[in-house]
């Protein structure tokens, strides 16, 4: 059981360093953002995975909607969270995770910013691993 948990805790602070990226890649400005809720929703697929799904990808093995309080302003997050296709000892589960994040589309915001991550590159696009997993201004992970 221990390492399962160590597994979960593993892939909450990658897909936290995720949501992170978006928050800095667009709303420099608010240096508080905190996780305020987040739901699992396993057996949901979101509308992405489901179109994945349709032309023959693997489903996602988890999903989860995580809603950030961005100074005042909650912004909900899809997270697909899907199995690699590598061969790795089973000491590295948590590596052997792609993650999916993107905001929800619940506003023209969220719209326009994952238009804009489609057509610009992000600081952080394009980079080694090493470079992209790098410290964040925004440290306040919470459980």
């Amino acid at each position: 059981m221990e390492t399962v948990v160590q597994i979960h805790n593993k892939m909450n602070e990658k897909t936290w360093k995720e949501v992170l990226k978006w928050e800095s890649y667009r709303h420099c400005e608010c240096e508080d953002i905190k996780l305020k809720k987040f739901v699992g929703r396993p057996s949901d697929l979101s509308p992405t995975a489901r179109m994945n799904t349709w032309m023959g990808r693997d489903p996602p093995f988890d999903r989860h909607d995580w809603t950030v309080d961005r100074c005042g302003k909650d912004v909900r997050y899809v997270i697909d969270y899907y199995y690699k296709d590598v061969q790795e000892d089973a000491g590295k589960d948590a590596e052997r995770i792609h993650i999916h994040v993107r905001p929800a589309l619940d506003s023209l915001e969220s719209a326009y910013d994952r238009f804009m991550m489609k057509v610009s590159k992000p600081p952080w696009a394009g980079s080694s691993s090493s470079s992209r997993d790098g410290e964040h201004r925004y440290s306040n992970f919470v459980t």
